[in-house]
């Protein structure tokens, strides 16, 4: 829970967090999805929300001035397993958003014309290939997963990615690594970095959290950092999700780090309060 596992004390975390709670129509709360709203699981179609959750981010939403996720699944797909309405979606690593009130995701206009080049690179690597190691491709669009979570050999399936991100970077797309998972996007545009500065553009809002696991969530720490820094935001409160895969950058760039997504949505929670 919240109250024991932040690697700061009880007080301490809840200090950083009331600017927040103390003003909640200037408050932004962003959240990744997998690892950090929802646990990880073998397979991402297993994915799903703790018991509670939804109850929680219904309540935020009433209370504050923008609440968001912002995942490298697909916007319409986050939207399908939250499912609660008034939530902004930035899906894809930012290369997507939908807002309250979108039938349908909006692109990022920087990879128009080139929404193609992953799958393309992607359809010429020999199935056979993925398949001897337990590969899973996911295909979403302008970026292409490859996963390896749960194959029979972990360590084998992850050198095999390596190798075919080696090739991926050769052809002109760019490799990003994430918890068991390699994916090839077109180089340029979205990150959650942009995702989050795109979200928290809304007027009024000037203090944030956003908490995260993996990677591309260090980046939208920074980009926080960056903007608390420059006198944009008032708080920028960084909450990391600790686990054995996760990068040490989770636990250096966080303000408040907790064992697992229960610790993040009793932080929700209190702050729903």
């Amino acid at each position: 829970m919240a109250g024991d596992s932040p690697n700061l004390v009880r007080a301490t975390w809840q200090e950083l967090l009331e600017p927040l709670r103390a003003e909640p129509a200037r408050t932004a709360i962003l959240t990744d999805f997998d690892g950090t709203l929802a646990p990880i699981v073998e397979r991402a179609e297993d994915a799903a929300l703790p018991g509670g959750a939804r109850e929680v981010l219904e309540r935020l939403i009433h209370r504050y001035a923008l609440v968001g996720a912002v995942s490298g699944r697909r916007a319409a797909e986050v939207r399908g397993l939250v499912d609660v309405d008034g939530l902004h979606y930035a899906g894809n690593h930012g290369l997507e958003l939908l807002l309250p009130g979108d039938e349908d995701p909006r692109p990022d206009p920087s990879v128009a014309g080139r929404e193609h080049e992953a799958a393309e690179f992607l359809a010429a690597v020999a199935p056979a290939r993925l398949e001897a190691v337990g590969l899973r491709p996911e295909d979403k669009g302008p970026i292409q997963a490859l996963h390896w979570r749960g194959a029979a050999d972990e360590a084998s399936a992850e050198l095999v990615a390596r190798e075919i991100a080696v090739e991926a970077g050769r052809a002109g797309l760019e490799p990003r690594w994430g918890r068991k998972v390699l994916e090839l996007r077109p180089v340029g545009g979205g990150g959650k970095d942009a995702a989050v500065a795109s979200l928290l553009a809304e007027d009024g809002v000037d203090r944030a959290v956003y908490a995260g696991d993996d990677r591309t969530d260090v980046d939208a720490f920074r980009r926080l950092g960056e903007l608390r820094d420059a006198g944009e935001l008032v708080a920028a409160v960084r909450v990391g999700i600790l686990s054995a895969e996760g990068p040490p950058e989770i636990a250096e760039e966080a303000d408040i780090t907790v064992e697992d997504p229960a610790g993040w949505l009793a932080i929700l929670t209190w702050l729903a309060e």
